[in-house]
């Protein structure tokens, strides 16, 4: 067995696809601890961030729309809004620099939850270079963690990273990442969750005994939520998500059971020796062994190391960053 086939084994959490985020934190005081979940004002990201506060947490929400986020968050204890929009690398900067400068606290837990799906074409970043999912999924992550590393809590910082299983269908597209030779909807938003847990892969290794950062990926299962915005109400009926009276399908979780995993990556104790990995139903991964996105696990092109440095090495070409300043 190689080294990455034993890193994505089982713990034996305890927990499972029906856990909620409530439930993986029972009895954990996350008091005195600062959190940053990117989006966490909608979908999956509502209820992280809903379980973080509850548990004692303070908890920064970026957002894009800093006016739709106050109003979600409206009356929710030790939780604060302020802009980002990760599309835009100034903007990642910005909101960067006036945290290093003005918050003087260190983070504990940042989560990269906020994201798109299946967008129409749409280009950002320089020149209108970089396709969207790719830009704002990976890049604008890749870029915040790089530019709030010397924040991250030395030798207890997590980084959690919201993938997906639709890593299934694409691998990085290293001859065309921008899809300049034509465009899928389906394949840009895969490539950019594999990347997700591509990052997850270097991050973790660039961690030292004196840094001490680890850094997940996480699968939070199938679950319905605002994210699936630009997909039309009948192709979902059609892909068998939902029934016609908009039920989800047997198999999805309620945003509640989506959350739980990412919250357990960010705190679980039994993950203090096992970063990097991909998890998913409050449980490190298993290698994937169909292709049934809904059985799961993790394919061998997310995991594997050389590709997560070839990975950070484009994206630190890309962005401008190169590895995380200590």
């Amino acid at each position: 067995m190689n080294t990455r086939q034993e890193q994505q084994r089982g713990v034996g959490s305890g927990f499972g696809a029906l856990s909620t985020a409530d439930d993986v934190l029972d009895g954990i005081d996350l008091s005195g601890r600062t959190a940053l979940v990117t989006g966490g004002y909608s979908g999956l990201g509502l209820e992280i961030t809903r379980a973080l506060a509850r548990a004692g947490a303070h908890v920064i929400v970026p957002a894009r729309r800093p006016g739709a986020a106050e109003e979600a968050l409206r009356g929710m204890a030790r939780v604060e809004v302020r802009a980002l929009d990760l599309a835009d690398q100034d903007s990642v900067r910005r909101f960067a620099d006036h945290f290093l400068a003005t918050t003087h606290r260190t983070l504990d837990l940042l989560i990269n939850n906020a994201g798109v799906m299946a967008c129409p074409e749409s280009r950002v970043g320089p020149d209108g270079a970089w396709e969207s999912h790719f830009a704002i999924n990976h890049l604008g992550h890749f870029a915040l963690v790089n530019r709030l590393y010397p924040a991250l809590s030395p030798g207890t910082a997590r980084v959690v990273s919201v993938a997906s299983s639709g890593h299934f269908l694409s691998d990085i597209r290293w001859a065309d990442p921008h899809f300049q030779q034509g465009y899928d909807r389906w394949l840009a938003y895969a490539q950019s969750k594999t990347a997700n847990a591509l990052f997850a892969v270097h991050l973790d290794s660039l961690s030292t005994a004196e840094t001490g950062v680890r850094a997940f990926s996480v699968h939070p299962g199938s679950i319905l939520t605002p994210l699936q915005r630009h997909i039309p109400r009948e192709e979902q009926i059609a892909q068998g998500w939902m029934s016609a009276d908009g039920t989800p399908a047997r198999g999805f979780k309620t945003p509640a059971q989506g959350a739980a995993t990412a919250v357990w990556a960010a705190t679980s104790p039994l993950l203090a020796a096992r970063g990097g990995a991909y998890c998913q139903d409050c449980d490190i991964a298993e290698p994937a062994t169909t292709e049934d996105m809904l059985i799961g696990g993790v394919k061998p092109w997310a995991t594997d190391p050389q590709s997560a440095a070839r990975l950070w090495q484009l994206s630190a070409e890309l962005t401008g960053l190169g590895a995380p300043a200590s």
